[in-house]
């Protein structure tokens, strides 16, 4: 096909409410789910995007353009995650379909926001905002504060941490403490607010989610990352507890602030390393056993060494040179050895990378080769969808653990000019079928 008309749903609204695995693929399938969403909540606005989308592509068509429609939806926890399982949907959607160019249809500028991600892996001939009229009544203040009161995002913003502030609060009073109660509510509402404002808790999120997958794949990486994770506190706790021993009977500022983080540095420095070296070796080995390419990660490990090198020499030499009293002999020659060496392990790591990019690399006018790397591709990366009981594990989607899920597909292409669409329903088993495409 030529153009496709990208219909964007980010916080999931078709599969949390109308129970349809997206991507929805063909312009049957869309109507269908477009109208399973109306019916489970007629206000929502993703039921006019899609069907907006299908008017484009009515238009499209009538001008000869060989083009279809599909929609994607994210997850209900926006931003990060819902952000990966598009992308995710969107890329298994290009390496089976031939697409050229894309229309972008919204509903806002939430879903907009997936714009560049887009726009990094298909020309965007169009962006198309669909904005719903509405009546009078509709526009009241009371209705608008109702609707913006219902929205559980809101509600995780406002209300979570005036809940919390006032559950220590009480807490510290009950437990008789109350000149520590004000402490406590500025503390935990100051640190939600950092967790919210830096989104470290949508990281979370997806570092859960990659956890859940890596132990459903018995992937090695998920003992790895956990070594990876205690390795990094355990150089943590034993480099704090290294410098607070050297501070002890002078005060903490008595050697002055650079010694400090000198001192820190070139302790904990290897066992930093060591971490990251374990989480990428975690990741070779599942590559390895995937049949996948893993230079790029001995290239990223070659890139910390280089780099924990120059730290640990530099932090080193500081510490001989403005701490005596350690008694620690670090010549200026160690330094500029040390800096010969970063740069001869980074130039490896370079060229681990540019043979990882020259086998990466396929000649256009080869179609023999293009379509042998798109089996490879297909082979090491793609994964069927399956199901059981009422769980379906669709395109990038998360498993759901209640209500039934809907894949909507047109049927073949002789039966979607005459309109029919195939629905595929079983609450104990339900194989996804494979599209015609």
């Amino acid at each position: 096909m030529e153009t496709i008309v990208i219909c964007i749903d980010r916080d999931n609204d078709l599969g949390e409410k109308a129970h349809v695995v997206t991507p929805v693929i063909g312009r049957g399938a869309n109507i269908t789910a477009a109208v399973n969403l109306a019916t489970a909540d007629p206000e929502d606005s993703d039921t006019n995007t899609i069907f907006g989308g299908i008017r484009i592509l009515d238009e499209l068509r009538s001008r000869g353009v060989d083009a279809e429609i599909v929609s994607f939806a994210g997850d209900k926890n926006v931003g990060l995650v819902s952000d990966k399982i598009i992308t995710d949907q969107l890329d298994e959607f290009l390496r089976t379909h031939d697409v050229v160019s894309a229309v972008f249809v919204s509903d806002g500028a939430e879903d907009e926001s997936l714009l560049p991600l887009v726009q990094s892996r298909l020309r965007i001939d169009g962006v198309r905002r669909i904005i719903v009229m509405q009546s009078e009544n509709l526009e009241s203040t009371y209705y608008m504060i109702k609707n913006f009161l219902r929205d559980p995002k809101v509600l995780q913003t406002i209300l979570v941490p005036i809940g919390l502030a006032l559950i220590v609060y009480a807490i510290c009073i009950f437990a008789g403490y109350p000149q520590t109660a004000l402490i406590g509510t500025l503390f935990l509402v100051g640190l939600y607010m950092i967790l919210r404002g830096f989104r470290i808790d949508e990281r979370l999120a997806v570092i859960y989610s990659e956890s859940k997958k890596m132990f459903v794949d018995r992937s090695i990486s998920l003992i790895t990352t956990t070594a990876s994770v205690l390795t990094f506190i355990v150089g943590t706790v034993f480099a704090c507890v290294r410098t607070w021993q050297m501070t002890e009977g002078n005060g903490l500022w008595y050697f002055g602030f650079l010694p400090l983080i000198a001192y820190f540095i070139s302790l904990c420095m290897w066992w930093y390393a060591g971490s990251l070296f374990l989480l990428e070796f975690g990741v070779i080995i599942d590559k390895y056993r995937a049949g996948r390419n893993f230079l790029d990660n001995i290239s990223e490990m070659l890139f910390v060494l280089s780099g924990s090198l120059i730290i640990w020499t530099s932090s080193s030499y500081i510490v001989a040179e403005t701490l005596p009293e350690q008694n620690l002999m670090f010549p200026i020659t160690y330094f500029v050895y040390s800096i010969v060496g970063s740069i001869i392990i980074g130039l490896a790591a370079i060229l681990f990378g540019a043979g990882n990019n020259q086998d990466d690399e396929i000649p256009e006018n080869d179609e023999g080769n293009r379509e042998t790397a798109g089996k490879q591709k297909k082979d090491g990366s793609g994964k069927k969808e399956k199901t059981s009981g009422n769980t379906v594990s669709g395109a990038g989607h998360p498993e759901e653990e209640h209500g039934e899920r809907i894949r909507i597909r047109d049927g073949p292409k002789n039966a979607e000019s005459e309109g029919r669409v195939s629905i595929h329903i079983n609450p104990e088993r339900a194989d996804i079928p494979e599209d015609d495409d």
